[in-house]
């Protein structure tokens, strides 16, 4: 077995093992040591969020975004990359075109890495291509909506403003200050040898990525979780799912139950429940269709490549994103698995406490908790709406939805073995910096947190029984 199998044997180990291994919460005496406790919940956690991330993420998303990026590097020309996103490109068009590629690429920050990659390798310039990887899961169609409707309209159109305009300045000010070394870049890039002009027109090369990524978007469709769950007792509650294992949920409840507040995490095993359903919505009625779509993309994208690809070609893709894979899986394992850990020992609550004012030094823990911490497509919003009927203050919920879906500690790791040190350490401080200070603008001009507005979850439901469940 050569080595390559040998990295893909491996790969394939880790995947197995986190998407099936059984989990559960182990009983452990607190009171004897509660270091020891807390320590082994927390690596429990961990794992839970890796197994999440192996089963809902990895196979509908981030697959998918390995291929395109590939694709890119494959089947653009570095001349049209250099020409429409270069260093020395139309600064309107380039920018324009990175700021509001959320809007078509519901994705998390984890998602687009691959594609930036791919753009940036070909020669894409550090502007544009720090624009898009900023915007790209800064925003998005289901993203305005949904945050406009749950935590606020005010709320929506800032993150809607700030992530467009964060966009652009920071990758503005990162084209600035790393101009030299760009420069030196782009003429490297262009010093190469051109590989053999394609035999296809570029209609059938764009209609191929397009739908690369149209398959990405559906497979990877967000369900926010709203749920309706029916008691075997007969009890029936409005909540958000968290997790789900082999033999439990976790549920995020939407209405105060038994000691428990509308914000609480609860576990309950599959046993104690009779049914759990989605809230009908627009969105969960395209996530039941979401395989069926994404399938008859993944069919089309095969006959196209059946149909225009030469063998060459489809080993060269085939190559390009087995490199792309090595570089960029074990950094996005890790980084979950370890967001995973540490998300345990910061309890929410005690998260809340730190951001409830609208000083400067709380949109900054609020920037900086954005950051480091994994949030998939959409699910920004249910946690933050838990913060802010946990008493977090508006300033600092726009600084961690202007940092968070755009950063997280696996996409710091793979930016850093893309661009290097320096300019990741630039970037994040650009995304903290001006999260805080949007942030904390924002908090004074709109000080109430709209915790009386919608939730979620179908608010219509009531219940005068309580919910006996354990963690």
């Amino acid at each position: 077995m050569n080595r390559e199998w040998r990295i893909f044997a491996a790969f394939l180990g880790v995947f197995l093992f986190a998407y099936f291994v059984p989990l559960a919460t182990p009983q452990f005496d607190s009171q004897a040591d509660p270091l020891a406790a807390k320590i082994t919940a927390a690596i429990v956690e961990a794992f839970l969020l890796l197994q999440w991330y192996a089963r809902n993420h990895t196979l509908a998303c981030v697959v998918p975004a390995l291929f395109i990026a590939g694709a890119i590097t494959t089947f653009l020309s570095k001349e049209a990359v250099l020409k429409h996103l270069g260093p020395k490109a139309n600064k309107a068009e380039a920018y324009s075109v990175a700021s509001v590629a959320g809007t078509v690429l519901a994705v998390c920050s984890c998602s687009v890495l691959p594609m930036f990659a791919g753009i940036y390798r070909i020669g894409a310039g550090l502007g544009p291509a720090a624009c898009f990887l900023y915007a790209g899961p800064a925003i998005n169609v289901l993203a305005i909506f949904l945050t406009a409707r749950v935590l606020g309209f005010e709320l929506g159109v800032a993150r809607v403003i700030g992530a467009m305009v964060f966009g652009v300045v920071i990758g503005l000010l990162m084209a600035l200050l790393f101009r030299r070394s760009e420069e030196e870049r782009s003429t490297i890039t262009l010093a190469q040898p051109s590989p053999p002009a394609s035999s296809r027109p570029l209609w059938k090369n764009a209609l191929m990525l397009t739908a690369m990524l149209a398959l990405l978007v559906f497979s990877d469709w967000f369900n926010p979780g709203d749920k309706i769950v029916q008691l075997a007792d007969g009890q029936q509650f409005a909540a958000v799912m968290q997790y789900e294992t082999e033999t439990s949920y976790d549920l995020r409840l939407k209405q105060a139950v038994l000691g428990h507040e509308s914000s609480d995490v609860v576990r309950l095993s599959k046993t104690e429940i009779a049914s759990i359903d989605d809230v009908d919505t627009w969105v969960t009625r395209i996530h039941h269709y979401r395989w069926y779509l994404a399938g008859a993309m993944g069919v089309l994208v095969a006959a196209m490549s059946l149909a225009w690809l030469s063998r060459q070609d489809f080993a060269d893709w085939m190559g390009n994103t087995w490199e792309f894979s090595k570089q960029l899986v074990p950094l996005l394992f890790g980084g979950v698995f370890v967001v995973g850990f540490l998300g345990a020992l910061i309890p929410e609550k005690q998260v809340a406490t730190l951001v409830g004012d609208n000083s400067l030094l709380s949109n900054l823990i609020a920037s900086v908790v954005g950051c480091l911490f994994y949030f998939a497509t959409l699910t920004e919003v249910p946690i933050l709406e838990a913060l802010m009927r946990n008493g977090m203050h508006n300033g600092p919920a726009l600084a961690l939805l202007l940092a968070g879906p755009a950063l997280s500690l696996p996409s710091i790791l793979v930016i850093r073995s893309v661009v290097g040190n320096a300019k990741t350490a630039v970037f994040v401080a650009l995304v903290i910096v001006m999260a805080t200070i949007a942030g904390a603008g924002f908090g004074s001009l709109y000080p109430t947190t709209p915790t009386d507005g919608p939730t979620l979850a179908a608010t219509t439901i009531s219940t005068t029984q309580t919910l006996e469940t354990s963690r």
